[in-house]
């Protein structure tokens, strides 16, 4: 029996070739994919983030009025669609009292939730501010909730908690951050 040595043949055939180029294409098709999922994760991080500062912001403006009439001044709910302001005062060249303050922190407040230009605004956001007074304190001490909505990109399936928050238009898409705290009012 003789063996016969092959030596013709040279480099890869074209089966191999597409198979290498079948497997590089799925490999950067999932590339691409994991990209655009990391952006749309940064984004929606981006407007929890903003709803979180915002309602913190809101937060130490009703703690720096410190009035016992805090739960009638700030109890509020609006959405970023209202275009006029409420309130023409600007307390700051003269002094307010503590519903002139109110309305002018509410006001201020409004105007960051409608910054439409800016990169990761809320859209269609709804805020509801809930104070309530603590029985037992004397008038003084008060459960503080604020709830910040908005139509988030993708939709998602809430769970039951999230879905009995009673602030803004209960859909697939709906976002929210509930903000709690306790202010004990000095004067």
């Amino acid at each position: 029996m003789r063996f016969i040595k092959h030596t013709s043949q040279h480099g890869f055939t074209l089966i191999e070739v597409l198979i290498a180029f079948v497997i590089l294409s799925f490999g950067l098709l999932g590339a691409v994919a994991l990209q655009a999922k990391a952006k749309q994760a940064s984004f929606d991080s981006m407007q929890r983030a903003a709803a979180v500062a915002l309602g913190n912001d809101i937060i130490q403006r009703i703690r720096a009025n410190d009035t016992p009439q805090l739960a009638t001044f700030y109890k509020q709910e609006f959405s970023s669609s209202e275009t006029k302001a409420n309130s023409s005062a600007t307390c700051f060249s003269g002094s307010c009292n503590a519903e002139e303050i109110a309305n002018h922190d509410i006001e201020q407040w409004k105007r960051a939730i409608r910054a439409r230009e800016n990169t990761g605004s809320l859209d269609n956001a709804t805020v509801c501010i809930n104070p309530e007074a603590v029985a037992g304190t004397g008038g003084k001490g008060f459960n503080l909730e604020v709830i910040v909505t908005w139509q988030g990109r993708q939709e998602f399936s809430a769970n039951k908690d999230t879905e009995s928050v009673a602030c803004g238009t209960a859909d697939k898409r709906r976002r929210l951050v509930v903000i709690t705290s306790y202010i004990y009012v000095r004067s």
